[in-house]
C-alpha cells in the first residue's frame, strides 16, 4: 500500500511523467536500426496518445537492443502513468543505469526512487534520490519529498545493520485457520485472545471477530464472538478490556452509522454479550472511525480518524467515559504523536503508560512502521522507531504486548510450502519494546457476606501516590462476581469495592516487583447495624495521630459513601497492637479515630452521624505474634449503629 501522504507526488508526477515522456530527453539512440525505428514510432504514439502501441514499439526496440535504455526509460514512464508500478519499476532498473545521469532524467530518477524504496530497494533509492537532489531546486515539494526519503533510506540501512532480536512463532493451525486473521488482543490474564479473521484471503471475503480460550496452556480452536455482534457485514477491528468483560469494534455502512465506518460497544453478563450499540455522536464522526484501543479497565478509548481537526490524513484521538456513562468528545494526541502522514493502529498497553501504534510520517523503512511512545509527565514522550525486523518496507501493524513485557502478539506475512498467508505470531518481547512499566493483575469475586451470592460491584483503583488519583474503575460481573483489574509495579494502590445496599469495602495494595497475579474475594456486608469495615487505607506517623496526605484518598471516598447513605450512624473506632502501655494505646487509638471524624465533619458531614472511639489493643483483628500480624490490628474500622 502507498502512503496517503505520497498520493499528491503521485498525480503530480502522473501528469509530470506524462509531459517529459512527450518531451525531448537526452537522446543517446541505438546502432541497432530496427531498434532505433521501433523507438520513435513508440515516441509517436505516445504523442497520440496511443499507449498500448507505444508500450508495443518500445518493447520491441529494447528487444532489438538489450543495452537501449532511453526506450526502457520512455516505457517505464509510460508504465508510471498507467499506474502499473511493477512495470515502470522493471523498465527503470533495466533502463536508467544505461543512461547518463543528466537533469533532463531527474523526473524519472525521483520515480525510479520511490518504486526502489517501496520494496526494500535501499541501495537503488539511495542513489537516484540523490541523482534527483542534484538537478532539482531546495524549497519545492518535491525536493522537500526527496530529502525525506532519503533520510527514510539511511535509516533502514542503519536498521537492518542493527537487528532487533526477535523470532516470532506462529500460534498454530488451530487458531491460524482462516484465510487470514489479524489485529490480536488478549485480556490482562492472556487467557482470552480477540482477533479479526477473513474466510478468504482477499478483502472482499466476511470478516468477523473471533475469541479463542487458552486451556491447560494450549489455545483452543476459536469461536464467533457473539451472534449479537457478529452479522452479514463486516466485524473487525476490535479491542477488550483487561477483564474481558467491555468490546469496542469497527462496522462500516450499518444503518446506524454516522459515517463510512463507526465505533460499537457490547458488553459482557456472564456469558452474553449485549447488543452492540453505536458509540453515538460524540465519538463518532461522518468521517472514517476505526481501529480501537481500550484502556484495561474499558474506560479510556485511543483509536485512528481522519476527521477534520487532525495534523494530517489519519490521526489517532481519545475519548474517556465520564461519570454518567457518556462518552467525552475525542481529543487529538496532537504533534508529539500524529504526523502530517498516516497514523493508525493504536494499543494502550495495560499500564497505560506505553502507546504503540503504526505510522508513515516519521523516519522509517517504507510504509507504515511500528513505533512506541512512553508517558512523562507533561504527556507522550518522544517516538521510537521498534526497528527491523519487525518493520519492512511494508506496512506494519496490529501488535499486542502483554501487562508484563514478556510475551507479544502481532499478525504477520507466514510461508507454509508456497502458500503465503497473514497468521497470527507470538514472541518474547525483546528489551528495547517493553512498556515503560510492567504489570501484573488481580482477580477475585465479589460476595454478599451474608448469603454469599455473587454481586455486581463496582471496583476503583487509586494511585496513592498521584494526588488521589483514580487509575481504574471495573465492574464485577453480577452472575459470577468476578472482576480483573490491573497493578503497576512499584505502585501503592487504594481499592475500594461498593455496591448498593452495602458497606464500602477497602483495600491496600502495594505492588511489589513480582509480577505474580493475586487473588482477592470481597464479602461486602449489607448496611445492616453492627455490620463493620476496615479502613484499609489511613496512615499516621508512629505514635502520632495526624493523618498523613496519603490518606484522603480513603477519608473522601467514606464520606461519599455516607453522603450516599445518609440515614445511617457510624462509628469510627480506632485500634492499636500491644506494643507499649496500654494507656499510652487507648489514647492513640481515640485521638486517631477523633481525627478521622474531624476530617468528615470539616468536609460537611453532621457530627451527628459519627461516635469515635479507642479501644486501644484489646480488640485485636489477629494475634500479635508477628509484625505482619500487629500490622493487622493497627487499624481504623467503620460500624454501622
Amino acid at each position: 500500500m502507498l502512503k496517503k501522504a505520497r498520493l499528491c507526488f503521485f498525480l503530480f508526477f502522473f501528469f509530470g511523467v506524462f509531459s517529459s515522456a512527450l518531451a525531448q530527453k537526452p537522446a543517446t539512440g541505438s546502432s541497432n536500426g530496427k531498434a532505433q525505428k521501433a523507438y520513435e514510432e513508440g515516441v509517436r504514439y505516445t504523442q497520440g496518445r496511443n499507449f498500448d502501441k507505444a508500450l508495443a514499439a518500445f518493447s520491441e526496440a529494447v528487444q532489438r537492443d538489450t543495452a537501449f535504455g532511453e526506450a526502457y526509460v520512455r516505457a517505464a514512464s509510460l508504465y508510471r502513468v498507467l499506474q502499473k508500478q511493477e512495470e515502470a519499476y522493471q523498465h527503470y532498473r533495466r533502463g536508467l543505469p544505461k543512461q547518463p545521469v543528466e537533469a533532463g532524467l531527474s523526473t524519472d530518477f525521483l520515480s525510479y526512487a520511490d518504486l526502489s524504496f517501496e520494496r526494500g530497494q535501499y541501495q537503488e533509492a539511495a542513489t537516484y534520490y540523490t541523482h534527483y537532489l542534484k538537478f532539482n531546486k531546495k524549497g519545492s515539494r518535491l525536493f522537500q519529498h526527496a530529502t525525506r526519503q532519503l533520510n527514510n533510506v539511511q535509516f533502514a540501512q542503519k536498521a537492518l545493520q542493527e537487528p532487533v532480536p526477535f523470532k516470532p512463532q506462529a500460534l498454530g493451525e488451530t487458531v491460524n485457520q482462516f484465510g487470514l486473521q489479524y489485529s490480536p488482543v488478549l485480556t490482562a490474564d492472556q487467557q482470552a485472545l480477540l482477533f479479526t479473521a477473513r474466510q478468504g484471503n482477499g478483502p472482499l471475503d466476511h470478516e468477523d471477530l473471533y475469541l479463542a480460550y487458552r486451556k491447560n496452556g494450549q489455545w483452543q480452536a476459536p469461536v464467533g464472538v457473539s451472534k449479537n455482534i457478529n452479522t452479514e457485514l463486516n466485524e473487525g477491528a476490535a479491542s477488550l478490556s483487561g477483564d474481558g468483560r467491555v468490546l469496542v469494534f469497527t462496522s462500516c455502512n450499518r444503518q446506524d452509522s454516522y459515517g463510512s465506518c463507526d465505533l460499537y460497544i457490547s458488553y459482557r453478563e456472564g456469558n452474553e454479550w449485549s447488543a452492540p450499540k453505536n458509540m453515538g455522536r460524540n465519538v463518532n464522526t461522518a468521517a472514517w472511525d476505526s481501529q480501537p484501543s481500550l484502556s484495561a479497565d474499558g474506560r479510556t478509548i485511543y483509536f485512528a480518524s481522519n476527521r477534520k481537526g487532525g495534523q494530517g490524513g489519519e490521526d489517532l484521538w481519545v475519548t474517556r467515559q465520564q461519570e454518567d456513562g457518556n462518552w467525552s468528545i475525542p481529543v487529538n494526541l496532537g504533534p508529539k504523536v500524529n504526523t502530517p502522514g498516516r497514523e493508525n493502529s493504536p494499543f494502550l498497553h495495560a499500564s497505560g503508560n506505553t502507546l504503540y501504534y503504526a505510522t508513515d510520517g516519521l523516519p522509517g523503512m517504507g510504509g507504515l512502521d511500528l513505533f512506541k511512545i512512553d508517558r512523562e509527565k507533561d504527556g507522550w514522550g518522544t517516538p521510537v522507531n521498534m526497528g527491523h525486523p519487525l518493520n519492512t518496507h511494508r506496512d506494519e501493524s496490529s501488535i499486542f504486548i502483554s501487562a508484563d513485557n514478556t510475551t507479544g502478539y502481532y499478525s504477520g506475512q507466514t510461508t507454509a510450502g508456497s502458500k503465503v498467508e497473514v497468521a497470527l505470531l507470538q514472541f518474547e518481547v525483546p528489551e528495547v519494546w517493553k512498556g515503560k512499566t510492567i504489570s501484573s493483575f488481580a482477580q477475585g469475586r465479589v460476595f454478599d457476606a451474608v448469603t454469599k451470592k455473587p454481586l455486581k460491584a463496582t471496583v476503583q483503583v487509586y494511585d496513592l501516590d498521584s494526588a488521589s488519583v483514580i487509575t481504574q474503575q471495573v465492574s464485577s460481573d453480577g452472575s459470577t462476581g468476578e472482576y480483573t483489574i490491573v497493578i503497576n509495579q512499584k505502585q501503592r494502590y487504594a481499592l475500594y469495592v461498593t455496591a448498593p445496599g452495602h458497606v464500602l469495602e477497602s483495600r491496600h495494595l502495594s505492588a511489589t516487583s513480582t509480577t505474580a497475579p493475586l487473588a482477592l474475594d470481597f464479602y461486602l456486608q449489607p448496611l445492616n447495624k453492627g455490620a463493620k469495615a476496615v479502613l484499609s487505607n489511613l496512615f499516621f506517623d508512629t505514635g502520632k495521630a495526624v493523618l498523613r496526605p496519603e490518606s484522603k484518598t480513603e477519608l473522601d471516598k467514606l464520606f461519599q459513601f455516607l453522603k450516599a447513605n445518609p440515614k445511617i450512624r457510624v462509628e469510627i473506632s480506632g485500634h492499636t497492637d500491644n506494643v507499649g502501655q496500654a494507656a499510652a494505646n487507648q489514647k492513640l487509638s481515640e485521638a486517631r479515630a477523633k481525627a478521622v471524624v474531624a476530617y468528615l465533619v470539616g468536609k460537611g458531614a453532621p457530627a451527628t452521624l459519627f461516635e469515635a472511639k479507642g479501644y486501644g489493643h484489646t480488640q485485636p483483628a489477629a494475634s500479635n505474634t508477628s509484625e505482619e500480624n500487629r500490622q493487622l490490628n493497627r487499624r481504623i474500622e467503620l460500624r454501622i449503629l
